[in-house]
């Protein structure tokens, strides 16, 4: 845990927060400032900053409760869909360093964008700038 951490806070009990589901390792609760009814957040219950900071293990449970509980989020609320994101990093838009997943039901009509509006203005890459992209990516994944 965090000593400064807000969702450490929330883990602790010391702030209340809205549960919707929790496991051991794991928990949700809905978004103090939602973006549309429903709006949920799950998180790791151990601190981890970054999503490259969970184990294998806890990035599991945390991955595996997004899936199984955005249906059912979506029905309680009776939403048309949702975007599931997670912002990594301060350059991301992360405001609290602590992972978390964010489930925001959407509705026809509703003025949202998807997940790719958040991307800013579009790189325009040739085709041998991708290949080297993506040799530089999977270099880095096997090291």
């Amino acid at each position: 845990m965090s000593d400064d951490c807000i969702f450490c806070s929330i883990v602790d009990g010391e702030i209340p927060a809205r549960t919707v589901h929790e496991t051991d390792d794991v928990l949700a609760f809905l978004d103090a400032n939602p973006l549309a009814p429903g709006h949920t957040l799950v998180i790791p219950k151990a601190h981890a900053a970054r999503v490259g900071d969970l184990d294998a293990d806890l990035a599991s449970a945390v991955f595996d409760t997004v899936a199984a509980i955005t249906p059912e989020i979506e029905a309680a609320v009776d939403a048309d869909g949702a975007n599931v994101g997670l912002n990594d990093g301060e350059a991301a838009g992360q405001e609290v360093p602590h992972v978390h997943i964010h489930a925001v039901p959407r509705f026809d009509g509703d003025g949202g964008a998807p997940i790719h509006a958040v991307g800013g203005e579009r790189p325009d890459l040739s085709d041998g700038e991708l290949d080297a992209i993506a040799d530089d990516v999977a270099a880095a994944i096997d090291g």
